[in-house]
Formats: structure tokens, C-alpha cells, sequence
């Protein structure tokens, strides 16, 4: 599919000029990333897979917006209806110096608000959904790879429980084709 009016209205080739510092928080990972996201149940049964990630600059330049693909998109004879395929959209709010992220993923229909900060060398987002504290976190972030975690907590916050966390590498541009 080409160039749509959406696609025009949607994407902007950089971050909103004056802002170009605080927006490289989450710009930093404009690209496409493979993954392998491990997902942990109730009972500490264990579930790998390979996906995508896609981030890129969206509304003007004032947002990051990214694209989550599992299983991987090279994954051939794979249920295309297994697939968590989601968006997030990461807006920076210049007021608050906070991050305000909404993940949509319809197939299984988990729906999020998110603030992010960034803590320490990493990026911590927080929010609730349905009683649970959700706590994630981009840390180990280079230019090439980062780790991902996925906590709850039902407690408020007092006691953490990992449920997924993702291995990131960045496509080397032979890849992108």
C-alpha cells in the first residue's frame, strides 16, 4: 500500500523542532526491532516467541507512535489469528515533563494508559487496569538493543510479578527490505 492521506496526515519525518531533547526519550527507538518476548502464566508455565517492533514519529512530531507484531511476520504457516498485533502512542506532555502512552491491542482486547518518566538509565511506565498496578520498563537500552518488562502487581504496589518480558535488537538496514 502507497501513500494514503492518513499516512501523510499520520507520519512526520522527525521530532517537533524545539522539543527535539525530551521527545529522543522515546524517539531513540525510531526503527524496526526483532524480538523474542517470553510470556510467564499463573502457574510459571513459560511461552517464547519471536516478533516486530516498529516505532516511528507521528502528529506533527509530537509523538512516538510504534506497531507490535507476535509471532514475527517471517514466521511462515504461523495462525495469523494467534497475533497480538497492537499500538501504543507515546505523547509527550511538555507541562508535565511525563509521557502520556495509550497501548490498544484489539485481538486481545487489552487497552492501557500508561505515564512514562525516564528513572535511572532506563524508561518506567505506570498505570492500572482493572485493580493491577502495571509497571513497564525499557532498560540495558543501547543503539542496537534493549530489555523489556511487563509487572503487575495486585497488591498496590507493594509486591511485583513479572508476566513478560522481551530481548529487543535493532534490524540492521540489509534487514529492512
Amino acid at each position: 500500500m502507497g501513500s494514503t492521506p492518513l499516512a501523510s496526515a499520520l507520519f512526520a519525518p522527525g521530532p517537533a523542532a524545539g522539543l527535539e531533547d525530551r521527545l529522543m526519550l522515546f524517539g531513540q527507538f525510531v526503527g524496526s526491532w526483532d524480538v523474542v518476548v517470553t510470556d510467564r502464566e499463573p502457574d510459571g508455565a513459560e511461552t517464547v516467541a519471536e516478533g516486530e517492533w516498529h516505532f516511528g514519529w507521528v502528529l506533527g512530531g509530537l509523538a512516538v507512535q510504534d506497531v507490535w507484531i507476535v509471532p514475527h511476520s517471517r514466521v511462515a504457516g504461523t495462525d495469523r489469528g494467534s497475533i497480538e498485533h497492537g499500538t501504543a502512542v507515546r505523547v509527550y506532555d511538555p507541562d508535565a515533563d511525563r509521557w502520556i502512552v495509550s497501548w490498544s491491542g484489539p485481538r486481545k482486547r487489552r487497552f492501557y494508559r500508561l505515564e512514562a518518566r525516564p528513572e535511572g538509565e532506563g524508561i518506567v511506565l505506570r498505570g492500572a487496569h482493572d485493580g493491577v498496578a502495571l509497571r513497564w520498563s525499557f532498560s540495558d537500552i543501547h543503539p542496537d538493543r534493549f530489555h523489556w518488562r511487563n509487572e503487575q502487581s495486585h497488591d498496590g504496589g507493594d509486591t511485583w510479578t513479572l508476566v513478560q518480558w522481551m530481548d529487543v535488537t535493532r534490524r540492521r538496514s540489509a534487514d529492512l527490505a
